[in-house]
């Protein structure tokens, strides 16, 4: 059974219940489950078998909605692709997926060439849809077939096909509601685009529930506010870096947002500031996510409801939680697969069924990262404490061996991005002949101030041990990232591998 026939069942449980809010119209459960039927047989009609690729390059929207619910009624997989990306992105990734059949909107038409079909959800969607003569008979999806290929962001080379089968993502949709305490009478805010795994687990959750989504194409402040407070949300997610610019909304303490109970975050950490002033304004709990591709979503979580002061301060101790339920995590040594003592760094290891079942067409790749019974390895670094809850220390591939000492980029970057002329910083390892590797800090400061990398070094000196500070730093105009807004270490990286001099 896969993601259309398992939603079926609770929209036919609660018709008209809302299941969709987009662009300010609201769609209840038994139109969402008709219009996803229509979309699988509109795929069948256009020649569409079991097992093809289809891609999906476009904005949320209810449009998008409809595929991600339709697709597997055709025994088809979406291929959801990042619209931040350039042309000359996309066009390897098609490729690789090998799209028969490519849905854009008009903001993302120009990213693809002629030689593949084309259909514009805001241009020719309901003629395309029209062709099903509504007899045509769908073949449907079983839970190990694949639901979605999702390609990773490639900050160190091409992107991989994350195959996620009907089986993972509804799992990983169930697991979401499990861990946000989230019924079928709440409503989820998904900003996220639903071409990342985070965006795709939020919307599923709450619909395989038998839930409300109001679904928007941006966290645009003022607008999101508003929505919060008319659909009475109960739940959303935001980056810190949104939730600061949400509070900033003129008269938003003035609004009734009473029903809304849990605001998560993650990809980035947050600070005792911005939670005192979320829970002031807002007075929701918060939660603490941490996931991955790969993993299907979240793989920890440390939840603080409103009010709970001790669950508050642990957000900022640096634990990102505990395995969510029907997971396993664990932290081992990288070299030999055993797992390491409590307390003790180790790669961290996952598993459950949300989990990835390959990398698309990468045999070799798929062998590296899981294990034959079934660990993912995440390529990252940390440790459980007694209770079991994570600290992730940083990925595997940035940790710098200098001197025989491990440091870990990302402690340093926290420590240098607390310098007032410091507005980013990534830190590398470069070779060094003594050392092997040593530290070197690249950032970009702040407007109109000025600090030499002397200052910066001895700014690390008194936060951190002398063998993890930066031994030397550079001044760059911006961080190079990609489309995914992710630091790109790999090009940082190249001009010393080739001049150690710098």
């Amino acid at each position: 059974m896969g993601l259309g026939e398992l939603f079926d069942r609770r929209a036919a449980a609660r018709p008209d219940h809302p299941g969709l809010t987009s662009d300010g119209v609201t769609t209840d459960l038994a139109e969402l489950s008709r219009r996803s039927t229509a979309v699988g047989r509109a795929l069948v009609a256009h020649g569409l078998r079991p097992g093809d690729r289809v891609a999906l390059l476009a904005h949320n929207s209810a449009a998008y909605v409809d595929l991600l619910l339709g697709a597997g009624r055709a025994g088809v997989a979406l291929v959801t692709v990042n619209w931040r990306l350039a042309a000359a992105e996309v066009a390897p990734i098609l490729a690789d997926a090998g799209a028969s059949l490519v849905v854009v909107d008009a903001a993302t038409a120009h990213l693809v060439d002629d030689s593949l079909p084309v259909v514009d959800l805001d241009r020719g969607w309901e003629d395309w849809l029209a062709v099903a003569s509504g007899t045509e008979q769908l073949p449907g999806a079983r839970p190990e077939d694949p639901a979605v290929l999702i390609y990773t962001s490639g900050t160190t080379g091409l992107p991989k096909g994350v195959v996620l089968s009907h089986a993972s993502v509804a799992h990983a949709g169930r697991l979401m509601a499990e861990v946000y305490d989230c019924g079928p009478d709440d409503t989820m805010l998904v900003a996220l685009p639903l071409f990342h795994v985070g965006g795709l687990a939020h919307l599923l959750g709450p619909l395989l529930q038998g839930g409300h989504v109001v679904l928007t194409r941006a966290a645009r402040p003022a607008e999101t506010v508003e929505l919060l407070a008319r659909h009475r949300v109960t739940h959303a997610f935001f980056v810190p870096s949104v939730i600061a610019t949400l509070l900033e909304v003129p008269g938003i303490a003035e609004l009734d947002l009473s029903a809304f109970r849990t605001l998560a975050y993650g990809a980035a950490p947050i600070t005792a500031g911005l939670v005192a002033a979320t829970t002031a304004v807002l007075g929701c709990g918060l939660l603490h996510a941490y996931g991955l591709t790969e993993a299907g979503g979240t793989v920890t979580a440390l939840r603080a409801p409103a009010g709970d002061a001790p669950g508050l301060q642990a957000l900022l101790d640096g634990s990102v939680g505990a395995a969510v339920p029907w997971a396993e995590i664990r932290a081992v040594d990288p070299a030999t697969g055993r797992p390491v003592d409590t307390g003790e760094t180790g790669e961290l290891w996952v598993r459950s069924d949300a989990v990835m079942t390959r990398y698309w067409g990468k045999p070799e790749e798929t062998a590296r990262t899981l294990t034959a019974d079934g660990w993912l390895r995440t390529g990252d670094v940390g440790h459980l404490d007694a209770a079991g809850r994570v600290v992730v220390r940083d990925r595997l591939k940035d940790m710098i061996i200098s001197g025989g000492e491990n440091v870990f980029p990302a402690e340093v970057d926290a420590v240098l991005a607390r310098h007032p002329a410091v507005a980013e910083v990534a830190v590398i390892g470069v070779p060094d002949e003594r050392w092997g590797e040593t530290v070197k800090a690249v950032v970009a400061l702040r407007p109109d101030v000025e600090v030499t990398a002397a200052e910066l070094i001895a700014f690390t000196r008194q936060h951190l041990a002398h063998y993890k500070c930066p031994t030397s730093v550079d001044v760059v105009p911006a961080l190079p990232r990609n489309a995914a807004g992710k630091v790109r270490k790999v090009a940082l990286r190249r001009p010393y591998l080739v001049d150690s001099s710098r």
